[in-house]
């Protein structure tokens, strides 16, 4: 896999120098970003649950992998920590980022093991379908907020007002001076 640099061309204001995103636009970006929003739709996966047009169904087909409410609720509840609007917008080393993940990881398998019962756990592949879950989503946050990718976002993030006028320019010419209606 190779990496790729992206150079986007950021315009340059007539005083030279880079516009800066108001705080109306980082406030609206800030709004738009909602990553708790996936907490709850991992919720209802882990309760082996589908979204079907306005509401949640239970599928027979995910009832093998699905925990109890109690479980679901208890795993989702642990996750919040990664999926916060201030975890997104945070600027995170790959240390730290990995060191979350870990830890969250070790959260969710203490947990998972500790109430095996409660959680209507019956067999080992459950740990591997809530790990995958838990672990895509929290990768996928805090991803979001390595090396301050959502702060540099909000830098270009610039709201540009244009005004334009239709007015036809004035011509110059002879007879415009003559007729003292300007010109040079």
């Amino acid at each position: 896999m190779t990496e790729e640099m992206v150079t986007i061309p950021i315009p340059i204001t007539q005083q030279n120098s880079v516009p800066v995103p108001s705080k109306i636009d980082r406030t609206d970006f800030v709004e738009k970003i909602k990553p708790e929003l996936i907490v709850e739709i991992l919720r209802h996966k882990l309760l082996g649950e589908e979204w079907e047009g306005s509401k949640w169904l239970k599928l027979e087909s995910l009832k093998e992998n699905s925990l109890s409410e109690r479980g679901a609720w208890e795993i989702s509840n642990l996750m919040l920590g990664a999926s916060s609007i201030n975890v997104s917008i945070s600027k995170l080393t790959s240390t730290q980022i990995n060191n979350r993940l870990r830890n969250l990881i070790k959260e969710v398998m203490i947990k998972m093991l500790s109430s095996w019962k409660e959680y209507n756990i019956k067999d080992v592949g459950q740990f591997y379908y809530v790990k995958s879950l838990v672990f895509s989503n929290a990768l996928a946050v805090l991803s979001q907020a390595g090396d301050g990718s959502i702060q540099e976002l909000f830098k270009t993030t610039v709201n540009e007002t244009r005004n334009i006028s239709n007015d036809r320019p004035e011509r110059s010419g002879r007879l415009r001076r003559i007729l003292g209606m300007g010109g040079r």
